[in-house]
């Protein structure tokens, strides 16, 4: 595989440019020249093979072939972790390890015990995260990156269709019989390292969100939510729903 950029617009007329960090990157760290070959995607699910046509400081030029329209979508249902953020390079990891899974969105959630804010440059962050994890993993379509916000938020906001369900330990084991194989769309809810507060419970339970255990021990937040991320993009439910 070519090295990869992110680009933000489409090619036009069969010329694509580079700017900023990918231009950066490209000429000061991996030094290229004119005529160098590279990928380009835009994040919505087309690539282009690419040759470097002029460099200049921090833009690059490149003529741009034939796209190719990205056949491995990274689930056939949308899947959506809602996350209380862990602190530091563990956001990091745990993005990366989303955005390889197929994750579709990763939402920063507000608890009481959260230990983490999602403010907005920690969304700058995660979101050049998910661009790293796709240029090395090969994918082309970004996992969305969400504003953070509250439990009881979010769940009003759930569309019709949408299955939940809430790590706990004391939940039943996450298998295909726990959802509905007509699910539309999947999202999984992972607490704080303290757990959501019975308050916070409740409003799910109400909110019909499934109580599910990841085993019997007591898992990270950036575990449980790759954990998760795993079973839900593999698994049957996500294959397009039956009717």
């Amino acid at each position: 595989m070519s090295e990869r950029f992110f680009i933000t617009t489409q090619p036009a007329e069969d010329r694509a440019v580079l700017e900023g960090d990918e231009a950066r990157h490209l000429t000061r760290v991996l030094r290229a020249k004119v005529g160098d070959t590279v990928s380009l995607f835009d994040g919505r699910g087309r690539e282009w093979p690419a040759r470097v046509a002029a460099i200049g400081r921090d833009r690059v030029e490149l003529d741009a072939g034939e796209p190719a329209i990205d056949q491995l979508h990274p689930a056939a249902i949308p899947v959506t972790l809602a996350v209380a953020l862990p602190k530091g390079d563990r956001q990091k990891w745990m993005v990366e390890k989303l955005t390889e899974l197929g994750a579709t969105r990763l939402i920063p959630l507000e608890t009481t015990r959260g230990v983490a804010e999602a403010t907005a440059s920690a969304q700058a962050r995660l979101e050049r995260g998910v661009i790293e994890a796709c240029k090395q993993c090969g994918r082309n379509t970004l996992m969305e990156i969400a504003a953070g916000r509250p439990l009881d938020r979010l769940l009003a906001e759930v569309p019709a269709g949408a299955c939940v369900v809430i790590a706990h330990p004391g939940g039943r084991p996450l298998d295909a019989a726990t959802m509905p194989p007509t699910a539309t769309a999947m999202i999984a809810l992972v607490g704080p390292e303290g757990g959501f507060t019975d308050e916070e419970l409740c409003i799910a339970d109400r909110a019909g969100a499934i109580r599910i255990s990841l085993g019997p021990h007591i898992l990270r937040v950036e575990t449980a939510a790759i954990a998760l991320a795993a079973r839900l993009v593999s698994s049957r439910l996500s294959t397009p729903p039956v009717g």
